[in-house]
C-alpha cells in the first residue's frame, strides 16, 4: 500500500474554476485515509501560498468544512503546502452534519477519529439551523466547484 501524503494538519492548495488557488487543512483522516474531513479558506490566490501564509488560519475562517475523498491529494491534483507545526484536534471540531430525505432530517454526529463512522443520528428539531452541512462525501471536482463558489460569493 502507497503511503499517504498527508496527515492531519497537512496544508494543502486546491485549483479553482478559472484559475487560482483556494487552500485547506486535513482535520480529520480515517485509519487508512480515503475519506477526511477539510476545512476550506479564501481567499482566490494566484499561485500556492506559502505555509506561513496559511498556518494562522482557524477553523473559524473556513468557507467550507466538509467531507471529502482524499485522490484529489493522493494523486498529486491538489498541491501539499506542508504540515502544521503546532496541531490540536481540538481546534478543527468535527461538525455536525445534516441528512434530509424527503420532508424529514436527521442530525448526523461522526466519531471524532473518524470522519466516515457515524456515531449517532438524532430527528433534526422542526427549527433546527439550515446552514448545516449536508452529510455527503465530496469528490475532488466537487470540493474545487463548492470552493470556487464559495469564494466568488465572498465579500472583497
Amino acid at each position: 500500500m502507497k503511503k499517504l501524503p498527508y496527515r492531519e494538519g497537512t496544508w494543502f492548495a486546491v485549483p479553482l474554476e478559472g484559475g487560482g488557488f483556494g487552500t485547506g487543512i486535513v482535520a480529520r483522516s480515517g485509519p487508512r485515509g480515503r475519506i477526511l474531513l477539510a476545512y476550506f479558506f479564501g481567499p482566490k490566490r494566484s499561485s500556492v501560498p506559502a505555509l506561513a501564509e496559511v498556518e494562522s488560519l482557524k477553523a473559524q475562517d473556513a468557507v467550507l468544512a466538509i467531507k471529502i475523498s482524499d485522490l484529489g491529494l493522493f494523486k498529486g491534483m491538489w498541491p501539499i503546502i506542508g504540515n502544521a507545526e503546532v496541531w490540536q484536534r481540538s481546534d478543527w471540531p468535527m461538525p455536525v452534519f445534516v441528512r434530509r430525505e424527503g420532508r424529514y432530517a436527521w442530525l448526523v454526529h461522526y466519531a471524532d477519529d473518524d470522519p466516515n463512522r457515524v456515531e449517532a443520528e438524532e430527528p433534526a428539531p422542526p427549527n433546527f439551523e439550515a446552514h448545516l452541512r449536508i452529510d455527503s462525501i465530496y469528490g475532488f471536482g466537487a470540493a474545487e466547484f463548492h470552493l470556487t463558489k464559495a469564494l466568488t460569493a465572498e465579500p472583497n
